[in-house]
């Protein structure tokens, strides 16, 4: 049984937390200039008529399309003036991609991530490899910077999920598992030059290309985490029991504007079922009704996945992701809901390509 304490204490904490956040984000003084315009066509202040998490729903649900395009000074927020700023992009297989701004978020998500890992299998001070999409996504500094942060260096590959995506839609299959081939040939390289390696991310899809390849444990590797569609109980199953058995592996969940979900912790009592919470209170997730996205569904019913993210660098309140799943009640460790199961939203699944991940 979860301390029921410990859940009323997560919830006072994010609704101080989303107080202190909206204060900022529409404070003439340290808000961006999204916000501030989006604020002057209100009939009301947020600053005083949002309370607590709850409340966000006053503002409506966060559209993906403001994403697109420019300008990206757009969501910078006046009191970080004067910081270095980096642009991540998600999307752009076809039409314009989305693009968040971001300071330091992408360095305190990953370090919150440090802190669930284990030392004796995620070692300090040894390398790691990661085998994931590159470019202008968030996911290459951020694994760079997980390294770094344990006292490590990071390896990376080069890959473009944009070209496998154009290669899928034209049923270019051949051409697809030469691309896949070239980017698990970078891995065996570096896997084979650089014995310091022990820590690997990568996604299913790619791990299973690599494990086909060499015994990673054979190499040294002693912790992967892994994360992507793909990521499903009977992969989950595949993963520990035959791809990699003996590893510490952990699947997590995360995408440009969460940061990154843990799984709870594997117990074989959840035959495989993957559990995900998100890093509250930077980042809240919500399962929702999809014919009606302002009720949450009941515990362990099926609905879409909201999302919101509350940092000083970005604020995105009742964004509707692609993805759904079962929602789950708080435990010890995570004392906020998760969601199981997760997987591309139903009503979405013709028009989404779904490659390296």
């Amino acid at each position: 049984m979860v301390d029921l304490s410990r859940v009323q204490q997560a919830r006072e904490r994010l609704d101080a937390h989303v107080r202190d956040l909206v204060a900022w984000h529409f404070s003439p003084e340290t808000g961006c200039p999204f916000w501030l315009d989006f604020a002057s066509r209100l009939d009301f202040d947020p600053r005083d008529k949002i309370g607590g998490y709850a409340d966000l729903k006053k503002l409506g649900h966060f559209q993906d399309e403001w994403l697109r395009g420019g300008p990206v000074r757009r969501w910078i927020p006046k009191g970080l003036a004067g910081k270095g700023v980096s642009v991540f992009e998600t999307g752009g297989s076809t039409g314009i991609p989305k693009y968040r701004v971001s300071m330091d978020d992408f360095r305190i998500d990953y370090e919150m991530f440090s802190d669930t890992l284990s030392d004796e299998t995620f070692p300090k001070g040894c390398d790691w490899l990661m085998l994931g999409p590159t470019g202008p996504r968030r996911l290459r500094l951020a694994i760079e910077h997980l390294a770094q942060y344990r006292g490590g260096i990071a390896f990376h590959v080069d890959l473009d999920p944009r070209w496998v995506n154009k290669l899928i839609k034209r049923s270019a299959f051949h051409e697809l598992e030469l691309y896949k081939e070239h980017v698990v040939d970078q891995a065996l390289t570096i896997l084979k030059a650089n014995d310091k390696v022990r820590c690997v991310f990568t996604t299913p899809k790619l791990l299973e290309a690599l494990c086909a390849k060499i015994d990673l444990a054979r190499y040294g590797i002693t912790g992967i985490f892994c994360g992507g569609t793909e990521m499903n109980a009977q992969f989950h199953r595949f993963a520990r029991e035959e791809l990699v058995p003996g590893i510490d592996f952990r699947p997590t969940y995360g995408n440009t504007l969460m940061g990154l979900a843990c799984h709870k912790p594997f117990v074989p009592e959840d035959e495989y079922r993957i559990t995900y919470y998100p890093p509250h209170p930077r980042a809240v997730i919500d399962v929702v009704d999809p014919d009606d996205p302002n009720r949450v569904v009941d515990y362990g019913e099926t609905g879409r996945v909201m999302l919101t993210t509350l940092t000083r660098e970005f604020f995105v309140p009742c964004f509707l992701e692609r993805d759904e799943g079962e929602r789950m009640g708080p435990i010890d460790l995570y004392p906020w809901d998760g969601v199981q199961n997760l997987r591309l939203f139903s009503r979405l699944q013709s028009s989404v390509v779904v490659g390296v991940y």
